[in-house]
């Protein structure tokens, strides 16, 4: 009878003392690019070409996730990224890999609802991944470092308003063969060690329509059977004079995400991103995303100043106005390639520290 009493409260004190990973309050993560360096390819522009080649190329790329990684371990960023170092665009690096994809055909198309014109790849047969595109890369990623790490994928809709279509004749339909092509990557990715697996959807802001009626489909169809952390980033464009203007014309108030952030908050997404430093995007938006960890942008992408620690940590507090402090991952508002190295380092700089004064106010 007495065994009977005391078995529970052992196997009670060994399921305690079963390591758990530590939750940190305001873990601090990034939208996803970092500048690439100068040696490496041209600086401080999206789509910087290349200044080596061949193996020597390959190695590059490496050395500079590798610094990257141990930046961020330095700074003390809590989910770390690869920078997308690799990569020369966020959505054409994965595209060059995808079968159905004419790279030699050109079309001129209006990107972001016509905001600027680009000649772009042609989808000119039924697509397909005869082989996972970011894995290798990630697998040596993974091989630096035991921290959290984020993979980065473009997203359905995001593609679909990025290449051109001869082929499917409707964005839906080409949106969800993407989504499954996307879902395939995912997998392959979470199961060689990604904690975090988040879908860039930029369009996700310009057509609000098909948010609602198809793209949180095709985004649900990206995550399915998913078990790792699944993240969603929408942002209003950075990187290019087209955007800036486009911004000019929104007022003093960006609403945009009044329109979608509620059937983002019904969606499969565990994490979504919203711009909260130098922005127009009033912060009460959070409070259609009560299901949702929200990546809180309290790093701008600007060239010309670094917020300061107590900007970082001031932009936390509003946040709290609107949402609980447990949903709050500080972050960067976008990617960071159009900025310099140095800026970008003194801005995760006071990013992690920003958020260590916020945890040391609660």
């Amino acid at each position: 009878m007495e065994n009977t009493r005391i078995l529970p409260y052992i196997l009670s004190i060994r399921c305690a003392e079963k390591p758990k990973r530590e939750l940190k309050m305001f873990e601090t993560t990034i939208a996803g690019s970092l500048p690439r360096p100068d040696w490496l390819a041209e600086p401080e522009t999206l789509k910087g070409g290349w200044k080596l080649s061949g193996e020597e190329l390959e190695q590059g790329k490496r050395r500079a996730c590798k610094e990257w990684i141990r930046h961020q371990e330095d700074i003390g960023i809590n989910i770390l990224t690869d920078g997308e170092v690799f990569r020369t665009h966020f959505v054409h690096s994965f595209l060059e890999k995808i079968e159905g994809i004419d790279q030699d055909k050109k079309t001129l198309m209006g990107i972001r609802d016509n905001r600027y014109n680009l000649e772009v790849p042609t989808v000119t047969g039924p697509v397909s991944r005869p082989a996972p595109v970011f894995l290798d890369d990630f697998k040596y990623t993974r091989s630096l470092t035991d921290k959290q790490l984020k993979i980065t994928l473009p997203g359905p809709m995001t593609i679909c308003d990025t290449i051109a279509d001869a082929h499917y004749g409707s964005r839906p339909e080409m949106a969800m063969a993407f989504a499954e092509i996307l879902n395939q990557e995912a997998k392959d990715l979470e199961a060689a060690g990604a904690d975090v697996v988040q879908f860039d959807e930029p369009a996700f802001n310009v057509f609000m329509d098909d948010v609602c009626e198809w793209g949180i489909d095709t985004l649900n169809r990206s995550l399915e059977g998913l078990q790792c952390t699944k993240a969603v980033h929408i942002c209003y464009g950075y990187g290019i004079e087209e955007n800036n203007r486009w911004k000019e014309t929104l007022g003093n108030e960006w609403r945009q995400y009044d329109a979608i952030f509620p059937s983002l908050n019904k969606s499969h997404v565990d994490q979504v991103s919203l711009e909260c430093a130098s922005s127009h995007v009033p912060l009460s938006v959070m409070r259609h995303l009560s299901d949702k960890q929200l990546m809180v942008g309290c790093i701008a992408v600007t060239a010309d100043r670094v917020e300061t620690p107590e900007e970082v940590a001031a932009t936390i507090k509003e946040a709290m106005n609107y949402v609980d402090p447990e949903q709050i991952l500080p972050c960067t508002n976008c990617g960071m390639t159009p900025i310099s190295y140095d800026i970008a380092l003194a801005k995760l700089k006071s990013l992690t520290a920003g958020a260590e004064l916020a945890r040391q106010a609660l």
